[in-house]
């Protein structure tokens, strides 16, 4: 991998549902950067992912569950939102005022992926249905119109731990290795390395997201350029078990509330 790399964020205004995100992009890296060179990675924001393939939400058309009112009064929340939240998630295990903590697909996040930021008033966006098969379409749609070959992420905001704020989180990908192993490998002292695995594909959609931003931007994509990774047919994000994880084992000695 390099020691070096560039970061250009993709303007594309307003996408819809219905819109083909490859076409957006194409046409956005083309002003940005001149267009999609062979190796380049792709960070794409999920909302938009989402958006564009309709998932999207009227809260006129939620009606909420008993489990989900009596949620949403402990939790200080949109009863609707909740019951969303509830049909995405696999099971919820805590929460916070404004925030339910949840289990889906493998990964611990807040309200399922179930956000209202950046969607149509009066709606909210799941996560994409298989953000691993979207971040696969979009990496072949691009490819054939563009002779090149790239990576492509399905990237997410995500707090951790004792932390303020947020930062970006793969949750699909296409193309690259989101976990690269380093066991085996010497430190500067020597000592080799037993645990550490480098989460690559995380932080490149970190990376991303600093050009992406959060609000008004219209910026939902960015390119990562001459990071020299290489670029496959894989698809996936590498996650573990609720047992493998510090907080998820913690968690675990508590019920879950779902």
């Amino acid at each position: 991998m390099n020691n070096s790399f560039a970061v250009f964020g993709l303007r594309t205004g307003l996408i819809r549902s219905g819109d083909s995100v490859a076409d957006c992009i194409i046409a956005a890296a083309q002003k940005a950067c001149g267009g999609l060179n062979d190796g380049d990675i792709l960070v794409l924001a999920e909302t938009a992912v989402a958006t564009a393939e309709g998932n999207i939400i009227p809260l006129s058309t939620v009606a909420p569950s008993k489990w989900a009112e009596k949620l949403a009064a402990q939790y200080q929340m949109d009863s609707r939102v909740v019951e969303v939240v509830l049909q995405e998630t696999d099971s919820v295990v805590g929460g916070i005022p404004g925030f339910l903590l949840c289990m889906k697909q493998g990964t611990l996040l807040p309200n399922a992926g179930v956000d209202a930021s950046n969607a149509p008033l009066g709606c909210v966006t799941p996560l994409p249905e298989n953000p691993d098969r979207s971040a696969l379409a979009i990496k072949k749609a691009i490819e054939a119109q563009c002779n090149v070959r790239i990576g492509v992420i399905i990237a997410d905001s995500r707090t951790h731990a004792m932390r303020r704020g947020c930062s970006g989180v793969a949750i699909g990908a296409a193309g690259i290795i989101s976990v690269i192993d380093e066991r085996g490998r010497s430190d500067l002292f020597g000592r080799k390395l037993e645990v550490t695995k480098r989460a690559v594909a995380d932080n490149i959609a970190s990376a991303a997201e600093l050009v992406m931003g959060e609000a008004d931007e219209s910026t939902p994509g960015a390119i990562i350029r001459g990071l020299g990774m290489p670029i496959g047919d894989q698809t996936g994000i590498e996650t573990i078990s609720a047992d493998e994880c510090l907080f998820m084992g913690l968690l675990r000695k508590t019920n879950s509330i779902s």
